[in-house]
């Protein structure tokens, strides 16, 4: 269930953008690893990690596997 009342920070908010980046167009989009959100934003490994945490709690984004894929699920913002 995705918590409407979750107000993500900035880093999260870098994270979300990274997830949602090619959805207008014909790119793949909506999942990735914690290593691509490091090489593709200036946050290091805690901040990754703390971020898709707080982002997983709040139900915006699931955890797919153990090998650390993770998929948007939704931001309540845009409804």
């Amino acid at each position: 269930m995705v918590n409407e009342n979750y107000e993500p920070n900035e880093r999260e908010e870098t994270i979300l953008q990274l997830f949602k980046d090619g959805r207008d167009s014909d790119e793949p989009w909506g999942r990735v690893n914690p290593l691509y959100l490091r090489e593709y934003s200036d946050l290091d490994k805690g901040q990754v990690e703390y971020a898709l945490r707080n982002l997983k709690n709040a139900g915006w984004i699931t955890q797919l596997n153990q090998g650390g894929l993770y998929e948007f699920v939704a931001d309540p913002r845009e409804n």
